[in-house]
C-alpha cells in the first residue's frame, strides 16, 4: 500500500513522511529550538497520540518531537488537534535551527544563543533554498548544537560568535569554514542574509552550501560575502 507520488507529495505538505511499514505516517511539529514553555503543547501532543493510536514518541536530532504511527486518514484529525505550525522536516529549505540552553540555563554559555537563535527560527525556518539547510546556534565553544557540521554553524565565544559555512554529517562529513570571528550579536543577521543571498545566487540545484564553497573556493566565497 504504497500508494501514487501524487498521494505521497500531497501527504508531504501536509507535513506527514511515510514509514517503514508503508501504511502509517509520523508527523513533527515545530518547536522551536527544542524549547517548551508552555506545558500544555507537551499534554496536548501526547492526549492526540493516545487519541488517534500513535505508535511512538520520538524527540529528533532536529529538536523537535515527532508522533510516530499515525493512519493516513487521521493526519489531517491531529493536525487539527494539536493547532501547532508544521516542522520543516524535508524538501529543499531551511530544515531546523539547533540551539543550546545557552545564557538562559548553562553555566558555560558566554554568548545568548537562545534569542539569536529564536530569531533566526522566526526569519528563516522553511526559506526555500538550493537545498537542504541546517543551522546550529551555540552559547559557547563547547558546541553542543554541533554549529561546526551544519551548514550554517554560530558558535558563542568570550568576544562575540564565530560563524562558519559549509558543515555538514552525513556519508560525506565536511567541516565547516570559519568565515568570521568575534561578531557582536546584532550583527549576525545581517551576514546571515549575505549568506543565504550568495548561496542562492551561487549555488546549483541540490548543491549543499559546502560543495558550492568546494567548487568556487572558499576565500573567494569568503571576500564575496563579508566585502
Amino acid at each position: 500500500m504504497e500508494g501514487t507520488n501524487e498521494t505521497k507529495r500531497d501527504m508531504l505538505d501536509k507535513g506527514a513522511v511515510l514509514q517503514r511499514d508503508k501504511k502509517t505516517y509520523a508527523i513533527a511539529p515545530h518547536i522551536p529550538g527544542g524549547v517548551i514553555l508552555d506545558f500544555n503543547i507537551l499534554r496536548k501532543m501526547v492526549d492526540a497520540a493516545e487519541k488517534y493510536g500513535a505508535q511512538a514518541m520520538k524527540i529528533t536530532s532536529s529538536q523537535r518531537i515527532a508522533i510516530v504511527g499515525i493512519e493516513e486518514d487521521k493526519v489531517d484529525q491531529v493536525w487539527d488537534e494539536l493547532g501547532m505550525p508544521k516542522g520543516h522536516a524535508i524538501g529543499l529549505c531551511v530544515r531546523s535551527i539547533r540551539i543550546c540552553p545557552a545564557t538562559h540555563f548553562c553555566k558555560r554559555a558566554q554568548q545568548d544563543a537562545v534569542t539569536l537563535g529564536f530569531e533566526i527560527d522566526k526569519k528563516y525556518h522553511g526559506l526555500d533554498l538550493p537545498s537542504k539547510f541546517k543551522i546550529g546556534v551555540s552559547g559557547c565553544a563547547n558546541s553542543c548544537s554541533e554549529p561546526a557540521v551544519r551548514d550554517l554553524g554560530i558558535m558563542g565565544m568570550p568576544k562575540g560568535y564565530t560563524i562558519f559555512i559549509g558543515g555538514n554529517a552525513g556519508i560525506i562529513p565536511r567541516i565547516g569554514d570559519k568565515l568570521a570571528e568575534n561578531v557582536p550579536q546584532e550583527q549576525v543577521l545581517p551576514i546571515v542574509d549575505k549568506i543565504f543571498a550568495y548561496y542562492k545566487e551561487n549555488a546549483k540545484a541540490y548543491e549543499r552550501l559546502g560543495r558550492m564553497i568546494d567548487r568556487i573556493g572558499f576565500k573567494k566565497v569568503q571576500e564575496d560575502i563579508m566585502s
